[in-house]
């Protein structure tokens, strides 16, 4: 029985480091915040998501922007360009640019576990193509959960996805032994993941919010680097938008 439970342990983490590494990434992204630094490397298999991530980072875009909307055991999410100069209390959210990008959905690939990085978007009455936003961004905390709340999970994915989405054994393990937010699954792209100062995003998470969930005190990007690069980025300069782009839905 020992035995047995050794290889099952054995067997469940080989299963996680395979979905941990079974991405390819060729370029990395640095965010120097006020809790500290977060580095991301952003996935091939999104390109498209990939590339107007790092034209925006090149555009000092994300410099100076909040962590303006924080749940615990949930997500952390930033990219409201009005967040640079917000005053204190005020609601956030709204700030966007005036395109959206096709989703890059990828599973079972690529899903919501603790750690990766995907984009919000406007909901699904407004936005029924599942369109990403621009510039607004979220990194995933989420909760370890058990088969129990798994299978009540996929209930739910049955009705918001038209039973398009369905969990594997593999997404399965990883969210028993990882965690995260698979109710998100094939609804929003993921299209990077945390590869340091997960730590960071640890205490982020854990942050007091007020009712907008906002934390009361400010959580600033300082400054976004790319560290690892691609030579193909377009050059058009984006344009701010009155449109609502709503954040990750709550869970």
């Amino acid at each position: 029985m020992i035995r047995q439970k050794f290889y099952l342990l054995i067997l469940t983490w080989l299963i996680t480091a395979f979905n941990a590494t079974a991405q390819t990434t060729t370029t990395e992204v640095l965010f120097e915040t006020t809790a500290g630094n977060i580095r991301i490397a952003l996935y091939d298999e999104t390109p498209q998501h990939r590339d107007n991530f790092l034209k925006l980072v090149k555009m000092h875009v994300y410099d100076s922007l909040l962590f303006h909307r924080v749940i615990k055991d949930f997500m952390i999410q930033s990219g409201d360009i009005n967040s640079k100069h917000a005053l204190p209390g005020q609601r956030l959210g709204t700030g966007d640019f005036d395109y959206t990008q096709e989703p890059e959905f990828r599973l079972p690939q690529i899903f919501h576990r603790r750690g990766v990085v995907a984009m919000a978007r406007e909901s699904d009455d407004v936005n029924p193509e599942m369109r990403s936003s621009a510039c607004q961004f979220y990194i995933v905390w989420g909760r370890i959960l058990d088969d129990a709340k798994l299978a009540k999970v996929q209930e739910r994915l049955d009705t918001t996805t038209q039973g398009r989405v369905q969990l594997t054994p593999e997404m399965i393990a990883t969210y028993k032994t990882v965690g995260g937010t698979p109710h998100l699954d094939g609804q929003y792209t993921v299209f990077g993941e945390v590869i340091e100062g997960m730590n960071v995003v640890d205490s982020i998470q854990q942050s007091p919010t007020d009712k907008y969930e906002r934390p009361l005190e400010d959580i600033r990007i300082l400054k976004a680097i790319v560290t690892k690069d691609i030579p193909q980025q377009p050059k058009e300069t984006p344009k701010p938008s009155p449109k609502q782009r709503k954040p990750v839905r709550k869970k």
